[in-house]
């Protein structure tokens, strides 16, 4: 089975690199596992790197603002990057990339 995620460690991030189709079944798996390690180490920034995606409904607007409110709770901060076209495009059209503790960069 292909990885679906990628984790990289920094002294103060967490960097997902997620290398899937974002649906309803799979962001539930990346949620567990992205949760997972964010309770375990407790980053002040997770990043979620979205190079590796081709395709992403709702269900992936759902595991960005869900992964906001984890980070939140930590007192940490949620970075974007990696996206194409389309997928800035949904961020834009469902106002996600207004959210507080939310940063889209490359």
């Amino acid at each position: 089975m292909q990885e679906d995620i990628v984790f990289l460690e920094s002294e103060k991030a967490l960097t997902a690199r997620l290398l899937c189709e974002i649906d309803h079944h799979s962001a539930r798996l990346l949620r567990e596992r992205i949760d997972s390690l964010l309770f375990e180490k407790k980053p002040e920034q997770l990043v979620l790197d979205f190079s590796g995606v081709r395709f992403m409904d709702s269900s992936g607007l759902g595991l960005i603002l869900g992964r906001v409110e984890a980070m939140r709770a930590l007192g940490g901060s949620v970075r974007l990057v990696g996206l194409s076209e389309p997928l800035l495009k949904l961020l834009r059209l469902s106002g996600v990339d207004r959210v507080k503790n939310l940063s889209i960069g490359t």
